[in-house]
This record gives C-alpha cells, structure tokens and sequence, in this order.
C-alpha cells in the first residue's frame, strides 16, 4: 500500500495545451502535446493515447493535468517529458482537468 508522502513525492501541475500534432509512429494511436505550465516549468511535450475523444480543435487551449517531475520517456522517435493524467473509460481516455480556469504551473495540493 502506497504511503501519503508517496503521494507527496508527485509534482502534479495544471498546464495549458498549446499544440497538437498526430503521432503515426507510435504504438497505439496518440497524439504529440506541447504544454505550456508557466515560467516556473516551462513548455514541455507528452504523448497521450487520447484519439478516441480528442483531436487538436478540442485540445488547444484546454487545461489539463500531469506529472512534471517524472523521467522522460521515449515513445517510438519522441521523448514524452511529463504524463498527462487521465480517467481510463469505455468510450476512451478522459482528461484530468480544472473544473475552472487556474494559473498555469498550478500545483495540485
């Protein structure tokens, strides 16, 4: 069983998407992500496995929440530098988001 400073050990911030690109070359379909989270963090790429509700004209501009303090990953001939959080769904992964417009860089507290 996890313990609460496991929890703690998480950098989870709000960012802003910014761009979208197609990702063909991955695995599963996924689509590529720059994501604005402010001065502190900075802009920083992710890919999701997001397709089967999401495309670039509901994504700009959205919100949503990562971990920014994991590892890079490579995924096929991308580094993915933070995990865009999500709810695993019959129907497809949904984001994570505010219910209102924050700061971006908010931390999730």
């Amino acid at each position: 069983m996890a313990e609460f400073n496991d929890f703690e050990q998480l950098d989870i911030r709000v960012g802003e998407i910014i761009q979208v690109e197609e990702f063909p070359k991955a695995r599963k379909p996924s689509l590529k992500l720059l994501i604005d989270f402010g001065d502190e963090i900075g802009i920083k790429k992710s890919s999701a496995q997001i397709t089967e509700l999401y495309n670039s004209e509901l994504l700009v501009g959205k919100q949503v929440l990562a971990v920014v303090n994991f590892p890079p990953r490579q995924v096929a001939n991308f580094i993915s530098e933070v995990l865009v959080l999500g709810v695993y769904t019959d129907d497809g992964v949904v984001l994570i988001q505010p219910d209102r417009q924050v700061p971006k860089g908010s931390k999730l507290g």
